[in-house]
């Protein structure tokens, strides 16, 4: 995967457009409607996706229509996947630390009981 999909990604414009794009289609006066950019800024970052695959146009007469396209998003996934067995020894070397820490703090509280 190139770094240039997390660059696409990564300026916050784009990424409202993305997320307003989750629901389905929609022209770009609708998507203009859900963020906070300029129709012209719209436009240009609809283009900027397009380019990079994450959207499609679909001309319906005289509007264009934009949607999501999925490979960009399973080609983040896969990605992400490969980091999940990194994580997950963390995340569960991290909650042996904390069932130590448990037991521990229920021994001395048992104790103090006593």
């Amino acid at each position: 995967m190139h770094s240039s999909v997390f660059q696409t990604l990564s300026d916050p414009s784009r990424f409202q457009i993305v997320e307003a794009l989750l629901g389905g289609e929609h022209a770009v006066n609708d998507i203009v409607g859900k963020v906070e950019i300029h129709q012209s800024g719209v436009s240009r970052h609809l283009r900027i996706l397009q380019d990079a695959g994450f959207v499609t146009m679909r001309a319906d007469g005289q509007r264009r229509l934009y949607s999501l396209c999925p490979e960009p998003f399973r080609e983040i996934d896969t990605w992400v996947g490969r980091y999940h067995s990194f994580w997950e020894a963390r995340l569960d070397k991290f909650e042996e630390a904390l069932g130590r820490q448990s037991g521990d703090w229920k021994t001395s509280e048992i104790q103090m009981e006593l």
